[in-house]
């Protein structure tokens, strides 16, 4: 064996991980010196979000609701004020990407003026963007993201007990968000041997994992593997960067407010198919970890988010028609990175098929 030259910048962190931990959340808080808590978390999360606010006891002084996807900036905006209002010190999300998303523009907002804003994660879903650096914000139609790092959680605390209610229409293009974290970190801006353990390890624990939540045989051991892979699909995340396929999904969610799992499960294959000629290594490494030819990777990510029931085409979850052109051209001009460069025909050829649900390959 023989290995490049690299460079790898790990990202640290705290991470408490099993099933039953989110006990541990008031010892976590008090680590980081927190007094006043705000939680962060949806009304779909009521039910846990009043758990943990009676482990934590009188240090909780508010907790905000006003959480959707794709992070709007007067949301977030709110958020910091609602802060500053209860003179908060520690903030702990619970939920998915959205609720980490408003945590992480709270901690942005407090670094932008130097202060200081302790952050424990709580997930519940797989979506993994607590383990990264990166932010997004929506303005209008316009989706901005990018990295800072002291938007990442001090303390993420991952209890496949609180996944368990997640139900599969949820749990599934949630694990394909999660997929699509490990795939592009194969081939973003900063793939290395390092960050390829973790997403090739990610990729094998949710293909395996990911049929059997959404499927009649359901466990705490299927939920706990699938909670490790997005964990590792996070890392991977954090350091391998994205390419077309985030950046595609990106555009579509802050053009049409599209759900950001959904979009995922729709693209993923999609993209790789995109990306595969300029990749031939890369789809290798693929086609081992999900047991199939090299000619067949493209159309197993399509296979898997019909296995467990996820959308397969962006018509299904909203997208226009007349919406492929414009967001092809927007795709173009704000493409990230990518093995493959981007040309407004083939995207929107790449879109179109997306759009209409045809398998990929």
């Amino acid at each position: 064996m023989t290995t490049a030259s690299f460079t790898y910048d790990a990202i640290g962190g705290r991470v408490v991980f099993g099933a039953g931990t989110r006990r541990t959340l008031a010892d976590e808080v008090a680590a980081l010196g927190g007094e006043r808590v705000v939680l962060i978390a949806s009304e779909l999360e009521e039910a846990i979000a009043a758990e943990l606010a009676g482990l934590l006891g009188d240090r909780v002084v508010g907790r905000f609701a006003d959480v959707a996807q794709h992070v709007p900036a007067d949301q977030a905006d709110a958020l910091v004020a609602v802060l500053d209002e209860l003179h908060a010190d520690t903030v702990v999300t619970i939920g998915g990407g959205s609720a980490t998303g408003f945590g992480k523009a709270a901690r942005l907002g407090f670094a932008e003026r130097g202060a200081r804003l302790g952050f424990v994660a709580v997930p519940t879903t797989y979506a993994g963007s607590e383990m990264t650096t990166i932010w997004g914000r929506t303005d209008g139609a316009h989706k901005a993201t990018g990295k800072h790092p002291g938007v990442k959680p001090d303390t993420v605390i991952y209890d496949p007990e609180l996944t368990l209610t997640l139900p599969a229409r949820i749990a599934g293009p949630s694990g394909m968000n999660a997929l699509a974290h490990c795939v592009e970190a194969l081939y973003g801006p900063g793939a290395n041997p390092v960050v390829g353990l973790h997403a090739l390890e990610g990729i094998r624990a949710l293909r395996v994992g990911l049929p059997v939540v959404c499927g009649p045989d359901d466990s705490l051991a299927a939920r706990t593997d699938v909670l490790f892979g997005a964990y590792l699909a996070g890392i991977a995340l954090a350091s391998g960067g994205t390419a077309l396929h985030h950046k595609t999904c990106h555009v579509l969610g802050g053009m049409f407010d599209l759900n950001h799992g959904d979009m995922n499960a729709v693209v993923l294959g999609h993209a790789v198919a995109y990306n595969a000629p300029a990749m031939p290594a890369v789809i290798e490494r693929l086609a081992a970890a999900l047991g199939v030819a090299p000619a067949g990777v493209p159309g197993a990510f399509y296979d898997l988010a019909v296995a467990i029931g996820a959308p397969t085409s962006l018509a299904s979850i909203g997208m226009p028609a007349d919406g492929i052109a414009p967001a092809a051209e927007r795709i173009v001009a704000e493409a990230a990175a990518n093995v493959r460069a981007p040309d407004a025909d083939s995207i929107e050829r790449f879109l179109s098929d997306a759009f209409e649900g045809r398998r990929p390959g």
